[in-house]
């Protein structure tokens, strides 16, 4: 059996910067086993496995370590690899996911995601979080991720966590986060417990990220910038119970995989 892949720069127009994710278009599910072992094969931050319909299309994401209930980047990739490489005519993509039915929406120059908000609830900084993060945050929430608050942007680029520590904190990730110099806010991305010690761009994250800033900038439109090595960018818009994330992919290869 031969599955197409697809490995897809997004939130970027650059290769080599933003978040590769790997791309499997299928004409229907393969067991969850060999889907994890082909995650685990790729060692990308997530591989993505879509099952492609006309009206619905159905969408799973899997990272090295296992399968996860919520994914931007590679949620993106997968809907340009749909306009852009399997001929798809429309503008609108809608994926059933385990986080319910995600839309994406073709743009002049973007493809908008529109993904449920989860605004976190604040909560005690501990010990073990601020050893593992190397330095305490002025603020914490928590969500699906915990999200710590810092003063300065600067703090949030500096930081160098203990991934051994951060991995034994209860929560799937770790956002931080600061106001921005050039952006309304900037952040990082930590999941060592799935296999990702540093996210290079999260979607997901700004599901927390957006209800948060929106509220302490007091405006509803923002731009995110994600420091991570490769580096990332965003455009967002708080709509209440859901965001919209906006960005850009490219395409680095296209291959097929033997099994």
């Amino acid at each position: 059996m031969k599955i197409t892949m697809y490995q897809v720069d997004a939130f970027t127009g650059e290769l080599f910067k933003g978040n590769p994710a790997a791309v499997c278009i299928l004409d229907y599910w393969l067991e969850d086993t060999l889907m994890q072992n082909i995650a685990m094969e790729n060692n990308l931050s997530e591989t993505a496995f879509c099952v492609a319909n006309d009206e619905l299309c159905e969408l799973r994401w899997f990272t090295p370590e296992g399968e996860i209930d919520l994914c931007g980047h590679a949620t993106l990739a997968t809907a340009f690899v749909i306009f852009e490489y399997i001929g798809y005519s429309g503008k609108k993509i809608a994926f059933q996911t385990k986080s319910g039915i995600l839309e994406v929406i073709k743009e002049e120059s973007s493809l908008t995601m529109i993904f449920p908000a989860r605004e976190g609830v604040q909560t005690e900084i501990t010990n073990q979080l601020k050893e593992g993060l190397g330095k305490k945050p002025k603020e914490l929430y928590k969500s699906r991720d915990l999200m710590a608050v810092y003063e300065t942007e600067d703090e949030v680029r500096n930081l160098k966590p203990n991934m051994e520590i951060l991995k034994q904190l209860d929560a799937f990730g770790i956002i931080v986060t600061a106001k921005g110099k050039t952006s309304d806010f900037v952040s990082r991305y930590f999941a060592p417990g799935c296999g990702v010690p540093e996210d290079p761009v999260t979607g997901s994250a700004h599901c927390t990220l957006v209800p948060y800033w929106s509220k302490v900038l007091g405006k509803k439109v923002l731009t995110a910038n994600q420091v991570s090595r490769r580096g990332g960018l965003l455009e967002c818009e708080d709509m209440g119970e859901k965001i919209k994330i906006s960005g850009t992919a490219v395409l680095f290869l296209k291959g097929e995989i033997y099994l």
